[in-house]
């Protein structure tokens, strides 16, 4: 959808930047994570300030042709009015008027010069070969194949990642543009890669079709095309006869017996695998709903294939974000299954990097045993140096263990292999509260603010503000986070805290949960 403005095609407001044409939305120069309707929504609104918006125009406007409830667009609002901050700050940008529809009532403001922006934000290209991986377009005229197409470009940027040679954006930063229609020379600049490549996914009952086509982001011109036919049952062989063709594209001169194509190995049934490409989209929706949905999915990709070894990781890493968030139900339990599927994984997929990874974050974050976690992490970096998460977990222990300056290091390189990715909040974190372990206590308030500005009921992220406010004598903002943070979590308590933070070290702990107990957190 385009919306056409008399400001041109961004909207500023407050801290925030709209782009309408690459339907991305900015606050302070960080990308927001939304879902394309609901951006769609807000182009209509912020195109007519202070203008009432009927519901029917919206429906006319977002869905064209299409019939869809108002509680649809009710449930878009609610959203937006999340992550424009309204519930935390009382500032409204979105009135509604009883009835009727929607008024967008925030002052607008005129954006940065686009030239100047771009000077700002474009990130330097690394010193060797670059590429983003767009998500594949589903064109099977089937919605419910979108789990396809996603696990199919899901696949071929874990196979790139394994070229040591090649700098790969992570999936995150890539799929935050799926479903919108993109300047490939922008993706370049957003990303800092040099080639992008996109294709499509024709999936029939017994057969496919994969098409790409590989692009040279700094001029636009393509460099390589090439379509892929094949049985269903052949998909794991086509999937790697594209892979060598994008490494042939991008660096002709290497022989094929050069490339490392290590390639963690497909589940035997692709029963199996269907269940865990679909438990991928239900994990990376974020949601506790979701994350249940991933669970249930992951546990029949196990039942049927129970040598799949990144089924039993990412289950695990569910774990992970189930604490994260507070969904944690029963907390010796879940840490007792975590563990079991952790070491399961590392078993199974001893040169599996994700799956690695994963175990490796589950055992730290949930289980608390960093040594072993450390041990997987690092052999998932040795087998996939391009694993924007091995780097965001190797960091997090790395500051769990007291080690600072390392941890900032490589969650620093985290974020640069996934600039985009939907998990910054969690980045920004981890690397504020490095700089508390350190002392550094006005830059872990400003990351945690950072993370909060992206996510603002991030309950690691409110605590880390309401413990470095009070070392840094902003007294009023601690107790402000620490009253948000148990209005969202009224259960937790120093106590519970100790149970959910694997910091080694005694005495870093306990300044952490000194400021706490200062900025209201019970005992």
């Amino acid at each position: 959808m385009t919306v056409k403005t008399d400001k041109g095609n961004e909207i500023a407001f407050g801290p925030f930047r709209l782009d309408i044409t690459r339907q991305l939305l900015f606050r302070d120069s960080l990308p927001v994570p939304l879902r394309s309707r609901s951006l769609d929504i807000l182009s209509v609104l912020a195109s007519c300030p202070g203008k009432l918006v009927t519901k029917e125009d919206l429906m006319d406007q977002v869905w064209p042709g299409l019939n869809v409830g108002e509680n649809t667009i009710q449930v878009h609002v609610s959203a937006l009015r999340k992550v424009l901050g309204e519930d935390i700050g009382g500032r409204r940008f979105i009135v509604t008027v009883p009835g009727r529809g929607y008024r967008f009532v925030a002052e607008t403001t005129e954006p940065i010069d686009p030239a100047r922006q771009e000077a700002v934000s474009q990130l330097t290209l690394p010193d060797k070969p670059s590429i983003a991986v767009m998500p594949f377009q589903n064109i099977s005229g089937d919605r419910e194949q979108d789990y396809f197409a996603d696990g199919i470009a899901e696949d071929i940027i874990t196979a790139l990642s394994r070229m040591r040679w090649l700098f790969v954006i992570a999936r995150n930063s890539t799929f935050i543009y799926k479903d919108r229609s993109v300047d490939i020379r922008q993706v370049g600049r957003d990303l800092g890669v040099r080639y992008v490549l996109e294709g499509s996914v024709r999936r029939t009952e017994s057969r496919v079709r994969i098409t790409g086509q590989l692009i040279d982001a700094l001029t636009g011109v393509h460099l390589w095309a090439d379509s892929f036919d094949c049985d269903f049952a052949d998909v794991f062989a086509l999937q790697d006869r594209v892979t060598v063709s994008v490494v042939s594209a991008i660096s002709p001169t290497l022989e094929k017996a050069e490339i490392e194509r290590a390639k963690r190995k497909p589940p035997e049934s692709l029963t199996a695998y269907d269940h865990y490409l679909r438990a991928l989209a239900s994990m990376h929706q974020w949601t506790r709903e979701g994350i249940d949905e991933a669970l249930r999915l992951f546990k029949r990709a196990m039942e049927i294939d129970p040598t799949f070894a990144c089924a039993f990781g990412m289950s695990a890493a569910c774990y992970g974000i189930r604490m994260a968030n507070g969904w944690i139900s029963d907390l010796d339990r879940e840490k007792a299954k975590a563990d079991e599927l952790a070491r399961r994984a590392a078993r199974l997929g001893p040169n599996d990097a994700v799956a690695l990874a994963m175990a490796g974050y589950a055992l730290a974050y949930v289980v608390h045993d960093l040594d072993t976690a450390a041990d997987f992490v690092e052999r998932a970096l040795m087998l996939d140096p391009n694993l924007a998460a091995a780097w965001e977990y190797s960091g997090a222990i790395r500051a769990w263990l007291s080690d600072a300056d390392t941890a900032v290091e490589r969650l620093t390189r985290a974020l640069r292999l996934s600039p985009l990715d939907p998990l910054l909040p969690r980045r920004y974190n981890m690397i504020g509260f490095s700089h508390f372990i350190a002392g550094r206590y006005e830059e872990a308030l400003s990351w945690a603010k950072r993370a909060l500005r992206v996510q603002p009921d991030y309950l690691p992220a409110l605590r880390l503000v309401a413990a470095a406010g009070v070392q840094t004598g902003r007294t009023d903002e601690a107790r402000a986070a620490m009253t948000r943070h148990l209005q969202l979590d009224p259960t937790m308590r120093l106590m519970k805290l100790r149970q959910y933070n694997p910091t080694r070290q005694p005495a870093d702990f306990a300044r952490f949960a000194g400021a706490l107990r200062k900025a209201g957190m019970p005992e």
